[in-house]
């Protein structure tokens, strides 16, 4: 394997992508980067005092060596020798030490800005509106929160700090080096790019040769991951296509193995090569020197030369370090720029200054000429207008895609209505604070969402100071109690992720109970058992009843039972309220509602009959649980 090239691993070249959508370095964005490090700024201080310290230390070690060479060796002071190669020793130590808290101060700034700036983010992401998770993958939500984030880390640590002590390297070594000989400093600095840049041009080759040796892999990873699992490996049986596939990955196979040749070879030869070059830089410094010494000036002595030569050798790592800043730059950016596009997205709902938080609620709730829709392009309520008074129970049915779920959301304020108003006890709910609306809703959605925590834990969530009195009675009300008292630990029992530990009927009578001790004023109910089976839904059904009563409920119903123990039923179509009224009077519309009762609602009734008294005669065969 060929050896790293000086310096550390090559930096891997901006792809044609990073540099078309390069962020540009302005003072708005670099002053906003800047602002995350003010709070540390003493410690960002300490930082580089440390780093300039460390730089100059970094040369003394070699000016004492000149100092042994002259004054100790050809002096024959041997006193003089022990005592500055130990005082090398000590400036070694002391180097090192500092090192070791600048290393500890960076790390410690870094991970105290990632701390603020997680903290911030989770914060602002609570209050963006649902319409922000609904477009937005979760993956990409995830990714800014932990790896962009998690990699200003590695921008603090490493490339703004590192660029600092690069200069400052530089710097201290430049003037040191004049100070010694301005001759030979010339001479070391012209060598220096002779050296590193055709670094970088090979180093930019082989990163090239290596992305497609691994685009090839990858292919030939995708063969295998296909063709040597279980499944595939039936269908390759199956149609006898063995030799087809074993010439696809041959050929393959073949294709990545010439650019892995190709890539060693070249870091082969160029190492080589550069060692070479590398060696012959202290020989010419050597032959300039004794110019120097024996035709310019008989100043400079043999510790001096031996300076010089350690001094140039510690250009290349920082200089090298530099012309691969820009990379380093525009990476820094694009991350910085990725956070703060999330930081820039302004909440769709926000609760207003002084909210209307009322000592009491009715539940009176009201759509006003309601409009609505997610994008410009398509309008997907159109003219809402009904009212449910406290306590009263509407069901609203229709068929897929004609907006129930939509309108339901925007009670809780998930989303803001473009057109009309929607009420609750007469106030506007743009008007309401936030908080105090949504504590006055509970859901209960088709799809049950459980944290992977214990049943009491999910429970509490609704009310985290609930007794376990209050816990118990609302189980009982959804008829789970008695289950989760079966469980190994009852109450205190896993649930595991989003709940698979249990059955779907379970999971709903959890968060039908949730809703119970939530004890909402408001309650939406999306009604999901036709997938349960019939023990589930006749205990599901018969949990609903103590959920509805004395609370104004929404209800988008998949039952013909539960729209007809409502008050009003709503008929949907393409976003429009196109029917209502009770059953028998939508039955005689011969309209929308009669298409719906004689395609889904009767037959889902006389099947839940037929289930409900299977159901029966299973629990007349068990003893009743006490």
């Amino acid at each position: 394997m060929a050896p790293p090239p000086p310096g550390g691993p090559r930096r891997k070249p901006l792809t044609k992508e990073e540099r078309k959508n390069a962020p540009k370095l302005t003072w708005p964005l670099a002053k906003r980067i800047l602002s995350w490090l003010r709070p540390y700024r003493g410690r960002l201080g300490l930082v580089l005092v440390c780093i300039t310290v460390s730089g100059v230390l970094g040369v003394v070690p070699s000016l004492l060596t000149g100092q042994m060479i002259d004054r100790g060796l050809y002096g024959g002071n041997v006193e003089l020798l022990i005592r500055l190669a130990l005082l090398s020793l000590g400036v070694l130590i002391l180097s090192n030490v500092i090192s070791a808290g600048e290393v500890y101060l960076t790390s410690w700034i870094g991970q105290h800005i990632t701390f603020d700036m997680r903290n911030k983010m989770y914060a602002h992401l609570q209050k963006m509106g649902h319409r922000f998770f609904t477009s937005n993958l979760q993956g990409d939500i995830i990714t800014r929160m932990t790896e962009d984030i998690g990699g200003v880390q590695q921008v603090i640590s490493s490339t703004f700090l590192n660029v600092f002590s690069n200069v400052a390297t530089v710097v201290i070594v430049l003037i040191t080096l004049f100070e010694k000989s301005w001759v030979l400093a010339l001479v070391g600095i012209a060598m220096v790019p002779l050296l590193v840049i055709p670094t970088k041009l090979v180093g930019r080759k082989r990163w090239q040769i290596a992305d497609a040796t691994q685009k090839q892999r990858d292919k030939s990873n995708q063969i295998l991951n296909e063709t040597l699992s279980v499944s595939g490996q039936l269908l390759v049986k199956l149609f006898t296509n063995e030799e087809r596939e074993y010439a696809a990955y041959e050929a393959i196979n073949r294709e990545t193995t010439r650019p892995a040749i190709r890539e060693r070879l070249m870091g082969l030869w160029f190492w080589r090569t550069l060692r070479v070059l590398r060696g012959m830089v202290p020989l010419l410094v050597y032959v300039a020197s004794g110019f120097v010494m024996f035709r310019l000036s008989g100043d400079l002595t043999v510790g001096d030369v031996t300076v010089i030569v350690s001094l140039i050798n510690r250009l290349y790592q920082p200089v090298d370090q530099l012309l691969g800043v820009q990379s380093d730059v525009i990476r820094s950016m694009a991350l910085f720029t990725r956070i703060f596009e999330y930081f820039d997205m302004k909440p769709e709902v926000e609760s207003p200054e002084n909210g209307y938080r009322p000592a009491e609620v009715r539940g009176d709730i009201a759509f006003h000429h309601v409009e609505f829709s997610y994008s410009d392009e398509k309008e997907l309520l159109h003219d809402i207008s009904f009212r449910a008074d406290g306590g009263k129970t509407i069901a609203i049915v229709g068929a897929s895609g004609s907006g129930k779920s939509t309108l339901v959301n925007l009670i809780p304020r998930l989303y803001d209505v473009q057109e009309g108003s929607v009420t609750l006890d007469g106030v506007d709910l743009r008007e309401w604070d936030l908080t105090a609306l949504r504590q006055q809703v509970a859901a209960v959605t088709q799809e049950t969402y459980l944290f992977n925590d214990t049943v009491r834990a999910n429970l509490l969530y609704a009310k985290q100071d609930a007794t376990d009195e209050e816990l118990e009675r609302a189980c009982r009300d959804a008829n789970i109690h008695d289950f989760i008292m079966s469980l190994p630990q009852g109450y205190d029992t896993e649930v595991g992720n989003r709940g698979f530990k249990l059955s779907g009927g379970e999971k709903q009578r959890i968060s039908i109970a949730r809703a119970i001790l939530k004890d909402p004023k408001v309650l939406i109910l999306d009604e999901a058992t036709s997938s349960l089976d019939s023990i589930s839904e006749s205990l599901i059904q018969e949990a609903i009843g103590p959920l509805l009563k004395g609370r104004t409920s929404i209800v988008i119903a998949h039952r013909l039972t539960t729209v007809l123990a409502s008050d009003e039923i709503l008929v949907m179509k393409d976003g429009r309220i196109v029917e209502r009224g009770c059953h028998a009077e939508l039955l005689e519309q011969n309209g929308v509602y009669r298409e719906l009762y004689e395609t889904q609602f009767r037959y889902a009734l006389d099947d839940y009959e037929q289930r409900k008294h299977s159901v029966n005669l299973h629990h007349s065969e068990e003893p009743k649980n006490v």
